[in-house]
């Protein structure tokens, strides 16, 4: 078997978008809120911990719940860096996650990339809403989302256009064939 290789395909990664975040502390121990594109959990907290390395210290473990990400390593690396990534059912909150540096511990809230532009801007920026309601309202879009994908998924039942056949047929009624 032949392989071919194509070498004009770049080795190098395209370099990580800027971290949707914003870091207006709120009740219930929020220190902030993070809005990332996908559940790529590899792809996304290289710019998190990017953003936040300036105002938190250089960030070396994060802590989050498996639920709402597919794939989680032990570690992440980035630009010469390694985050320690660990995990928990019972102690982490599903919409939390939890970032360790030398100068702290910090909790931020975990809007789920699939919400939409409003609902996340209003999310992020609180309008006087308190710690339990954001993670109410992002367990609600989690929700819908899960739904949505059973639907997508045929996970309810397909419609159809067609009349139903009696039970035995195997094909058109008799009525509806021609002869």
């Amino acid at each position: 078997m032949a392989v071919t290789i194509d070498r004009t395909t770049s080795s190098t990664c395209a370099p990580p978008q800027p971290a949707r975040l914003s870091l207006t502390p709120a009740p219930g121990g929020l220190d902030g809120m993070w809005w990332p594109r996908s559940r790529a959990f590899t792809r996304e907290l290289p710019s998190l911990t990017a953003a936040l390395g300036d105002r938190w210290g250089r960030i070396t473990g994060v802590t989050v719940h498996p639920a709402y990400w597919p794939v989680l390593p032990h570690w992440v690396s980035y630009a010469g860096r390694t985050v320690q990534v660990g995990w928990s059912t019972e102690e982490q909150d599903p919409h939390r996650l939890t970032l360790f540096s030398a100068d702290g511990r910090w909790d931020v809230l975990v809007i789920p990339p699939e919400t939409g532009a409003d609902a996340a801007a209003q999310l992020m920026v609180g309008d006087g809403v308190d710690a339990s309601a954001r993670e109410q309202a992002a367990d609600g879009i989690d929700a819908r989302d899960r739904e949505e994908a059973w639907e997508a998924d045929g996970g309810a039942g397909l419609t159809s256009s067609l009349p139903p056949r009696p039970i035995g047929s195997a094909g058109p009624s008799a009525a509806g064939r021609r002869r």
